[in-house]
């Protein structure tokens, strides 16, 4: 047993982030994973557009994924820029959106940081453009799009995982690994892994559940808002904070106004859903 539990503790040093390198270069499974997410988000949503009363087009579904993934990747940037790590990139500039850092020489270090809360921001500002532009109700089309999010997002964070970055704070539990990044070389929690199955395959499985049941449109968006505020929330306790904003982290700050926001839509859009008396 002792044996196994040091394998499990030591996992992360075993495992490298990378599909094959050149050179400097390096091609990371973190990337690649982003294209698994979107690929099930995309295939999940046709399964949807055949097998339940929605009107879309495959093409339409196609030409709106180009546009959130452009957006999320440039808005997910941005996000850690300005949420997390303002300071560095106000003096490094040029490390925002070019793979190398020029600190200590040209190096290629590829793009390094990406926050959730900024890439949400960024999906729901060109949805709103994006079905504006093509008269498509905005809280139709994202009731079809949110129950498979959650399920491409573990993917990113089974990314992170391979990187070993964003590991858990300190802990004495046995499930806890040595991440090499970690220059205290403590036990940490996995909490990338907390974060793959919370915030991805339980979501997913509760908004999968409740597709057919929705009682307006917007109630399944509101619900993935609320829902995964609230699991991120949880699961920052166990999570090695960037930074604090009193007694949370700023990574709950920016969950409790998520919270905050999908209740809103949920009480705007039932309020609305319903008929005039």
């Amino acid at each position: 047993m002792e044996s196994l539990i040091n394998t499990w503790q030591l996992l992360p040093y075993d495992i490298k982030p990378y599909l094959f390198s050149i050179g400097s270069f390096q091609l990371r499974y973190y990337s690649l994973m982003y294209l698994v997410g979107f690929s099930i988000v995309y295939f999940l949503t046709i399964y949807r557009l055949k097998n339940e009363k929605y009107e879309y087009s495959i093409e339409t579904l196609q030409d709106y994924l180009v546009w959130a993934m452009l957006a999320m990747i440039i808005g997910a940037r941005l996000g850690e820029v300005f949420f997390y790590n303002f300071g560095y990139y106000l003096q490094h500039p040029l490390e925002i959106f070019l793979p190398f850092s020029f600190s200590d020489g040209i190096q290629f270090t590829g793009i390094s940081g990406m926050s959730y809360h900024g890439g949400i921001i960024s999906i729901i500002l060109i949805s709103i453009f994006f079905l504006r532009k093509r008269n498509i109700n905005f809280w139709n089309f994202a009731d079809l799009i949110v129950p498979s999010i959650p399920l491409g997002y573990t993917f990113g964070r089974i990314g992170n995982f391979t990187n070993g970055e964003l590991f858990g704070r300190v802990t004495t539990m046995p499930w806890g690994m040595y991440f090499p990044l970690d220059m205290t070389h403590s036990l940490r929690h996995p909490s990338q892994l907390y974060e793959a199955f919370f915030e991805g395959i339980f979501l997913f499985i509760v908004l999968w559940a409740m597709r057919k049941k929705k009682y307006f449109d917007g109630f399944l968006l509101s619900l993935y808002i609320f829902g995964y505020g609230f699991v991120r929330f949880i699961i920052e306790y166990f999570r090695e904070p960037d930074f604090m904003v009193g007694p949370i982290s700023i990574g709950q700050l920016l969950c409790a106004f998520m919270m905050l926001a999908g209740m809103v839509i949920f009480v705007w859009r039932k309020k609305a859903s319903q008929p005039l008396k």
